[in-house]
């Protein structure tokens, strides 16, 4: 039976998080909210619990999940031939609606999919999401939604989608923004836009002016 938490109570959200980050490390699934969308999450380096995640969600392999981290500093160890560019694109958005794609560290053992040696990272700009990944360290978070469905604003949707297929929910109220992260590939000479989402061209450009726009 799945366990939900208010994280609007502060001694509701404080057995919310702990629980949370128990069942993670049990490789369980957890439900958070993120400064976009809900997300549902798992120990980025437990096989089991990854699979978990992507068959939660009606998910194949192809489009594997994306890293959440609690601090920029996280990054030395999960990525390399991070330019600059790169860094100071974390440096104006993080925490926040930024996800980057980068080449992952070659000792990392874990599978997240089929990700050609890359790694979609982010630091979300909401406290619950920072509280439970500096309490438990990098977890894989994907939407909390069945694949082909919207991607939950609130956790009563994402619930009503994932059932017990989740152990926990951390319940945050409705996320701030429905507008899903900007995705840039800063694996090639010049940072790359994916995906347009929070943040446009325009905006990222103020802060890497060699940005080119994918097809």
């Amino acid at each position: 039976m799945a366990r939900r938490y208010d994280c609007t109570d502060p001694t509701d959200r404080g057995t919310g998080l702990r629980e949370a980050a128990s069942a993670v490390r049990r490789r369980e699934l957890v439900v958070l909210p993120t400064d976009t969308v809900y997300g549902i999450g798992a120990d980025a380096f437990s096989t089991e619990a990854v699979g978990d995640l992507l068959e939660a969600k009606g998910r194949g392999r192809s489009m594997p999940s994306p890293v959440l981290v609690g601090s920029p500093n996280t990054l030395h160890g999960l990525v390399t031939d991070f330019s600059e560019s790169a860094w100071e694109l974390v440096d104006a958005f993080w925490p926040g609606a930024l996800t980057l794609v980068a080449r992952h560290q070659p000792s990392l053992t874990w599978d997240l999919g089929e990700t050609r040696g890359t790694v979609a990272v982010r630091m979300p700009l909401h406290p619950v999401a920072l509280e439970l990944l500096t309490e438990f360290g990098p977890m894989a978070v994907s939407s909390a939604n069945l694949s082909g469905h919207p991607a939950p604003q609130d956790c009563d949707a994402a619930q009503e989608m994932l059932g017990d297929s989740v152990s926990v929910y951390l319940d945050g109220g409705r996320t701030p923004d429905p507008e899903p992260s900007s995705i840039v590939d800063v694996t090639g000479p010049a940072p790359l836009l994916l995906r347009a989402g929070a943040l446009s061209a325009e905006e990222l450009r103020k802060v890497a002016p060699n940005l080119e726009v994918g097809s």
